[in-house]
């Protein structure tokens, strides 16, 4: 481990807490100063088409799929000579080799996959680190597809946003008006996808700062989606040309390169698919498409371990031991509780011993682990004077903040809610991470290769979480021992009860250990977001890694495809992959799922707009008095249903207000005021409200007066 990343991780512990192009067009060929290069976009006239348009569809799309638009028979309207490099392993219509990202150029077909597709990056396209070793793709590679939260990431020198008529993050309502600079479009259904664009707010050099393209809820997993830029300009209006790779494809210019040729059907589905959507091809500066992941490639490993190791469980309860027993007295204020902490055991699904650094046991297949004996996690729970032999505590599994552990149980918000709410809160560790897990975590940031390991312990970390909460509804489970029981031997927590608390990281990771659990349906979510590749520019928390981040990749351009890279790993084991699943579309094996999220306004930590893309893709509503709610949107909330009367059956999102400054609409942290991260799970109006939606006919109610939610600071 290198030797800032030591102190970096020592410090963590303590606070727990490229193709060139050139080319000779022999139709009408532009001069040489014209011609574009690498790093600088050719200017000339603008066009003079108008952009076609077309009326934003609010309808929602039908389950059945609609054929799909084939591409009309074509002549070339002339030549280009092209000097393309690298093109069987780039992305040429850009000009980078990975950009623009996501790109279905960057995969194969694959007929035995579920999309019909395969990531295939090559090792030589991928990033390097100051220490001259490339990112491994080899795990990004059995992807069928791209995240389903994933930026489009497209480097344009000297675009001007709004002149180029690209929504901001302060508007999204733009991205569907019929003269939008940027179309997203899910090729699959033919519906046009909200979206804000952004240039990256980090970037030091003019001349590789990225431009996202975000969508503003998450994709529908196995779909195709086309991106498309149109009638670019820099700040002084001068249009941006688009590189001679693309004028190839835009303008049916032939090329003697056999992997523009055999890409061409393809671009010119791309071309289809936007003149259905009123597109114009001549208005184009770039297009390109990129496949979904599938539901089966995202979430199959992790399903898979479930339902594997809850078979080997068969009927019984984990093995469990009690290690310690602490009875700490109430001060005034609070009741007494009973600190218990213990162990139990998971069948493994990791190398070696599971320990941080170790990847899944793929020994019988490439995809599916496989099982490598038990691991042996520890919990802790609190229980409260609240709870008693004749009114059991409804029993709550605790998911804990960044690189945490068990012992977070015993914090504020899971204390407040058990103490005035009656419930038995128990946690574990959620490995993969946890505080064991950070100098792993550094070390994937020197060396992504490794994010796979990291990525790996989080699907087991996710299966401690459910056998925890098996442990705690089976009758010879935890209420089996006299420490969990009254004086007369009656359980302490109520086995017909099972909810989930996730505070911060618990509440950005509790929505999968919620989606796929067999034994629970119901989870708050507080102050959380989805997903980690758009919040981490904008959380002081990361502030600690970009140490770690800047001296293994200084280029701003190569941390922002990093990011994006790891993503494709995060998500089967984060919030984004499994956000889909809530409401009616529940993954295999389980019921359905709702979700409330509670968020703080101007939160340091996870930005409030990830918090409003989960909202959005778990198909919640918003309370809260949400249009009364300060922010710097045209529309607060856009795209998130109001509730209109309470008490509310369905997931929610609230934002509660403690007074910070309204965070910035760059993808840079808030600094300006106190964190109001903590506020939330200390306000009354907070745990009273989820007292009433972790109930077995829980609704949400309005704990705020009718108006927004406005809390006190903390102290």
């Amino acid at each position: 481990m290198h030797k800032l990343a030591v102190i970096v991780v020592v410090g963590l512990v303590v606070a727990s807490c490229s193709s060139d192009d050139a080319s000779t067009d022999t139709t009408a060929a532009p001069a040489a100063s014209d011609v574009a290069t690498p790093t600088e976009p050719a200017l000339t006239e603008p066009a003079t088409t108008e952009p076609a348009t077309t009326e934003p569809d609010d309808t929602e799309p039908d389950d059945t799929e609609p054929a799909p638009t084939e591409p009309a028979e074509f002549e070339f309207a002339g030549s280009i000579d092209l000097a393309v490099d690298d093109a069987d392993r780039c992305e040429v219509v850009g000009v980078e080799c990975l950009l623009p990202f996501p790109s279905d150029a960057l995969t194969v077909e694959d007929p035995a996959a579920a999309t019909g597709r395969r990531v295939a990056f090559a090792v030589e396209s991928m990033p390097v680190n100051a220490d001259g070793v490339p990112i491994d793709p080899s795990r990004q590679n059995r992807n069928d597809g791209f995240s389903p939260g994933s930026a489009a990431l497209v480097l344009v020198p000297g675009v001007d946003i709004e002149a180029s008529a690209l929504a901001p993050i302060t508007d999204i309502a733009r991205s569907l008006d019929d003269a939008s600079g940027s179309i997203v479009l899910d090729a699959t259904t033919g519906e046009r996808w909200p979206h804000w664009a952004e240039l990256d707010a980090n970037a030091t050099d003019p001349d590789r700062q990225g431009l996202f393209i975000r969508p503003a809820t998450n994709y529908a997993e196995g779909h195709r989606i086309v991106v498309a830029l149109r009638n670019l300009v820099d700040a002084t209006g001068a249009p941006i040309e688009p590189t001679d790779a693309f004028r190839a494809f835009r303008d049916r210019l032939e090329t003697d390169v056999p992997e523009i040729e055999a890409r061409r059907p393809a671009m010119e589905q791309v071309f289809a698919d936007l003149e259905v959507a009123g597109v114009d091809r001549d208005d184009l500066t770039i297009a390109w498409d990129f496949t979904v992941i599938s539901t089966e490639s995202l979430t199959g490993p992790l399903l898979h371990m479930r339902d594997d190791a809850f078979s080997r469980l068969g009927d019984a309860a984990p093995t469990f031991t009690v290690d310690t027993v602490e009875v700490e007295p109430g001060d005034g204020d609070s009741a007494s509780r009973t600190v218990i902490d213990g162990t139990y055991d998971i069948p493994l699904y990791l190398e070696g011993d599971g320990s941080p650094g170790t990847g899944l046991s793929l020994t019988d297949d490439p995809d599916l682990p496989s099982v490598n004996g038990t691991f042996t996690a520890r919990y802790r729970c609190q229980v409260t004077d609240a709870s008693s032999g004749a009114d059991p505590g409804a029993g709550l599994v605790y998911g804990h903040g960044l690189l945490g552990s068990e012992r977070q149980v015993t914090s504020a918000g899971p204390t407040l809610l058990a103490q005035n709410h009656n419930y038995v809160v128990c946690g574990t560790s959620l490995i993969g991470m946890s505080e064991d897990d950070t100098g792993n975590a550094v070390d994937s940031l020197v060396d992504p290769g490794n994010f796979s390991t990291l990525a790996d312990r989080l699907l087991q970390g996710h299966l401690n979480t459910l056998f925890l909460g098996r442990l705690m509804k089976h009758p010879e489970g935890l209420v089996s021992d006299p420490n969990f029981q009254s004086e007369a031997g009656e359980p302490l927590i109520a086995l017909d009860e099972l909810y989930y608390y996730g505070i911060s990281q618990g509440g950005i990771m509790g929505p999968v250990s919620t989606a796929i659990s067999t034994d629970w349906d119901r989870g708050v979510f507080g102050v959380p977001g989805v997903n980690y590749s758009t919040l981490l520019n904008r959380s002081v928390d990361f502030d600690t890694f970009q140490l770690i981040l800047d001296p293994a990749f200084p280029d701003k351009l190569d941390q922002a495809v990093t990011l994006l890279l790891i993503q494709m790993l995060w998500d089967r084991g984060e919030g984004n992959g499994y956000v889909n699943h809530y409401g009616d579309d529940p993954l295999p094996g389980v019921d359905r799922k709702v979700g409330l999220i509670q968020g703080a306004l101007g939160d340091f930590q996870v930005a409030n707009v990830a918090m409003d893309v989960m909202a959005r893709s778990m198909g919640a509503s918003v309370g809260g008095a949400a249009d009364e709610v300060r922010s710097t949107d045209v529309e607060p909330f856009w795209g998130i249903p109001r509730i209109e009367s309470y008490p509310f059956d369905g997931s929610a999102t609230i934002t509660f207000d403690s007074g910070t400054a309204l965070p910035p609409i760059t993808n840079t942290p808030p600094r300006d005021g106190i964190d109001p991260h903590e506020d939330v799970r200390r306000a009354a109006a907070a745990y009273d409200q989820i007292a009433a939606f972790l109930a077995p006919d829980g609704m949400v109610i309005d704990t705020c007066d009718g108006g927004p939610c406005i809390i006190e600071p903390r102290e």
